[in-house]
């Protein structure tokens, strides 16, 4: 018999029979401590500094539907194009909307 046609018995052949959860609620705060790391170094590859946080994540009283608001210093040589891959490169790791402030865009 070859391997094509060999068959395994219906009781060895796993079916789930619920289906898992399609995600996992977290706070963003929370999220932000499991892939703090991964912000930084998003935060070099797109010429910035210094990713701290402000807002409700800060407050603590962020929840599952917050955003996360974060202030960088951009380096010199720094593009508007830089912030905006950063801004999403930042939503697509942490999985919510980034709110990204520069020292500037404060004033």
């Amino acid at each position: 018999m070859s391997a094509l046609q060999l068959s395994l018995p219906l009781s060895l052949v796993a079916f789930p029979i619920e289906s898992p959860p399609t995600s996992i609620h977290m706070r963003p705060s929370e999220t932000l401590d499991a892939k703090r790391r991964e912000v930084h170094a998003a935060a070099i590859r797109f010429r910035t500094a210094n990713p701290r946080v402000f807002g409700s994540v800060v407050r603590s009283d962020d929840t599952d539907g917050s955003d996360i608001d974060l202030l960088v210093d951009p380096l010199p040589g720094t593009t508007l194009f830089d912030l905006g891959g950063l801004q999403i490169e930042l939503e697509e790791i942490l999985g919510v909307e980034v709110d990204l402030l520069t020292p500037a865009s404060c004033r």
